[in-house]
This record gives C-alpha cells, structure tokens and sequence, in this order.
C-alpha cells in the first residue's frame, strides 16, 4: 500500500463517491449527474461547499478513475478524506445515485460492496440504507 494516500477535503470526497458510482458502469445518465447536483445543492453537509467547484471536483475524481488503479485509488482517497462520522453519508449518497435512474448495474453493486468494505460499515447500517432508497424511489 502507498505510505502516504492522498487526501481531499470531506465535501470532494463525497462527491467522489457520488461520481465513481455514476461512472463504474461506463454510462453516467443524466438522471444521475441530475441528482448528484441535487444532494450537494440541497444537503446540509454541503451548505459551506461552493456549487462553483462540483464540476472541477467531478473532473479530478474522473482524472483519479482513469489511472491503472483508478478504483482503488478513489477508495483510498474517500476512506482517507473523511471522518468516520461520514462514511454512513458516503454510502448512502452513493446509493441515492445508483438508484437515481431506478435500474442497478452489477458493477454499481460491486462499487456498492468495495466501498462499504472499505468503509467498514456494519451490515444492518448498510440494509438500512439501502432499504431507505428502495422506499423513496419506488415507483408502485
């Protein structure tokens, strides 16, 4: 592992967890791009965020996924930039993401399982999360 990984402010690392999860299965719909720019326009964690930066803060994390280890290396970057306390937060914007166009690819959900292993996030959190997405975005 590197001896030193690089960090970013919390808010970027949020939104890279938001931009990975758009961008794992190789298609980042508008409906995803539609509500990462809702949740940081609308959070309370982004309230200080300046709604200037999310596209150069997408670019970076877009730059980071092109690199050899690019998934690992984003993972490291989210796992390292922010306090524990926001791991949950982490997790359930990504989810919010995934579900944003009411269909999950398998490579969302093995960025879903990578981050929350990472994150070391318990699993009846995680069900909770994720049950909670199920509820706001149904449909019938």
């Amino acid at each position: 592992m590197n001896e030193s990984i690089r960090t970013v402010p919390h808010h970027d690392a949020l939104i890279y967890a938001m931009v990975t999860m758009s961008a794992v299965d190789s298609t980042m719909t508008d409906r995803e791009m539609k509500k990462i720019g809702n949740i940081v326009q609308n959070l309370p964690i982004f309230a200080s965020f300046d709604q200037e930066e999310l596209i150069s803060t997408a670019k970076a994390c877009a730059e980071l996924l092109q690199a050899d280890d690019g998934l690992d290396a984003v993972l490291n970057v989210i796992a390292a930039s922010l306090p524990p306390t926001l791991y949950e937060t982490a997790y359930a914007m990504a989810v919010e993401v995934a579900a944003a166009d009411l269909h999950v690819e398998q490579e969302e959900l093995r960025f879903l399982q990578r981050l929350r292993d990472r994150l070391g996030l318990e699993k009846l959190i995680v069900a909770a999360i994720e049950r909670g997405a199920r509820a706001r975005h149904a449909t019938r």
